[in-house]
């Protein structure tokens, strides 16, 4: 394919909390179904078509691919390799905390318990190069860390603008290859 879509999970009670949520199981709040509903129709408002929605295993993406699905009539399938990225260490502590910015920057650390950005890298290059080569119009849905690792792929930026980047709850964010 010569082009895919991301799109980020809604809204979760720790987005609202300010907490990482890394590998760990949130749920989404009732804003965050509201959100992936919309993200639905917006779909089919713009006319965006795809044969196939991936979504992370994780309950706040597979609820979010969920409530696409049943709107735009794509079916979904289970990702393992949209997972989030463990942050170790920082799971629960806070989002905008200096310290995992700045942890953010360092490639190999797998913040203690967790995944290396150079792990997570390999697993995303991996799935966006098999998505490129296969013949499926395809939407992913999943997560921030996710969303960080696929921009990567896709333009050179350092380290600060890799440790701050970034994309909204249920946002669209169309790749061409």
């Amino acid at each position: 394919m010569n082009h895919f879509y991301f799109i980020r999970h809604g809204e979760t009670v720790w987005n609202v909390e300010n907490k990482i949520c890394g590998a760990t199981d949130i749920e989404l709040t009732q804003r965050g179904h509201e959100q992936a509903i919309e993200t639905g129709k917006k779909i089919l408002e713009q006319g965006i078509t795809a044969d196939v929605i991936l979504t992370s295993p994780l309950v706040r993406a597979k609820e979010t691919a969920r409530h696409i699905s049943e709107i735009t009539g794509i079916p979904m399938e289970i990702e393992p390799r949209l997972v989030e990225q463990n942050f170790g260490r920082y799971e629960s502590t806070p989002r905008d905390g200096a310290e995992f910015h700045e942890a953010k920057k360092d490639m190999a650390s797998r913040f203690g318990t967790g995944e290396s950005m150079l792990h997570l890298a390999q697993r995303i290059y991996n799935l966006i190069d098999d998505i490129k080569a296969g013949d499926r119009e395809v939407i992913l849905v999943a997560h921030n860390g996710i969303a960080r690792m696929v921009e990567s792929y896709f333009r050179e930026m350092d380290n600060e603008e890799f440790s701050s980047c970034g994309i909204k709850n249920c946002e669209i964010k169309k790749y061409n290859f």
